[in-house]
């Protein structure tokens, strides 16, 4: 047989192995897409994702020992807190710097261990920042540390670091009502030792923007207004997050959303919500929610809707039920210019060089400041020293209190 002949005579069974390997690699993704499905549509597999509570890095923590994870000698208490429903919730009390430093100062050998009296007179003495952690790890965390650092040295706040049902040392599991209760909890628990509510700050970071979201709401249905609140990248929702999920970049959950169906079937999917969106129109405190452009965990687009969600109300409204003929058109353009022009009024924008932008604005039930900066990614932007510096600002700590 002639070359050529034998060439031919390869070229269709090489045509045959291609569009096998083809179909083979349809057919495995076809069987693997069902099962990715299933599997973040079980409760058990979700909850392990969203609160990540088993990763209790550092590893092996000295709960008793502060000092090893860079706090200062006698400045932290290290507590356990009591909820309702009997669970047990670890935590850290961290002293206000300028409280720590005068305690240095008239102490006339080495510091002792911190005593629950010094916590109470430090709690009426300075006001104090409830901070309600992220998912996974462990509030000996380095980055955690470092938010704590920074809000008792430069926010001149005590800082009470909690850790919710099932991490840490903490007993229980985490859920949604558990990790709001275990919030609540810690809030009466700094209440019960002298503390005024208009002297506590609501901190929260990533999922913990979720939990302080819903306690700053039943807070505004009780009457009850914080000193303020602090939403560091925090999400829209967790339905929101889920919807736009990535796996290696690749929105596995785009094929989904093409039908009214798989609209349906994620929304039935989600087991907890944490809708920030909705509770945050009910804040009656100041309330500052800082992002870094850079945060590829959660992006910087579920503040925006955030903050769009909260000027919305103040904006004209748009005429319903236009077809969009050139007259109409002509009428939509104009209608957004003015709502353009409006908010321009309402809220302040001010560009910061090399730093990231600030809005102020006045919402219906309270003043919000929106702080995103270029730097920081996800866990860092709370430490950020210009955040911490407007968080002074708007709730009047550090060099702004007058009280």
């Amino acid at each position: 047989m002639s070359k050529q002949l034998k060439q031919h005579a390869k070229r269709p069974t090489a045509r045959r192995g291609w569009i096998s390997r083809v179909f083979g690699s349809i057919l495995f993704v076809g069987l693997l897409y069902p099962i990715f499905i299933a599997l973040i549509a079980s409760p058990s597999v979700q909850k392990h994702a969203t609160f990540k509570h088993m990763w209790k890095f550092p590893y092996f923590v000295q709960y008793d020992a502060p000092e090893k994870y860079g706090l200062a000698p006698g400045k932290t208490l290290n507590i356990n807190i009591t909820t309702p429903d009997n669970c047990t919730l670890g935590a850290w009390f961290v002293l206000a710097d300028p409280f720590y430093q005068t305690l240095r100062s008239t102490s006339p050998a080495q510091l002792s261990p911190l005593t629950e009296p010094t916590v109470l007179a430090a709690i009426t003495a300075h006001p104090t920042i409830l901070f309600l952690h992220g998912a996974g790890g462990t509030r000996a965390a380095s980055f955690r540390v470092a938010d704590y650092r920074a809000y008792a040295s430069r926010l001149h706040t005590n800082v009470l670091a909690l850790e919710y049902r099932g991490f840490g040392e903490s007993t229980g599991a985490p859920s949604q009502a558990g990790l709001v209760r275990d919030a609540y909890t810690a809030w009466a628990w700094l209440l019960a030792r002298g503390a005024r509510a208009e002297d506590v700050v609501l901190v929260g970071e990533s999922l913990g923007t979720g939990v302080t979201a819903q306690l700053a709401r039943r807070l505004a249905s009780e009457g009850v207004r914080p000193r303020g609140v602090a939403l560091l990248a925090p999400f829209a929702s967790v339905a929101r997050l889920v919807e736009a999920y990535r796996l290696f970049r690749l929105p596995l959950l785009r094929p989904l959303q093409s039908f009214p169906w798989g609209i349906k079937l994620l929304k039935r999917m989600v087991h907890t919500e944490f809708d920030t969106l909705a509770a945050i129109q009910e804040f009656n405190a100041p309330t500052l929610v800082a992002h870094a452009q850079n945060d590829r965990e959660i992006p910087h687009a579920h503040s925006q809707t955030l903050i769009d969600a909260l000027v919305e109300p103040l904006l004209p409204a748009l005429e319903p039920g236009m077809t969009l003929t050139t007259e109409e058109a002509l009428a939509l353009q104009k209608q957004q210019e003015a709502r353009s022009a409006k908010r321009g009024e309402i809220v302040k924008t001010t560009h910061v060089p090399k730093f990231g932008m600030v809005e102020e604005f006045k919402g219906l039930r309270a003043s919000f400041v929106y702080v995103e900066t270029f730097w920081g990614e996800h866990r860092d932007v709370g430490n950020q020293e210009g955040v911490v510096d407007e968080m002074a600002k708007l709730f009047r700590l550090g060099v702004y209190r007058s009280d």
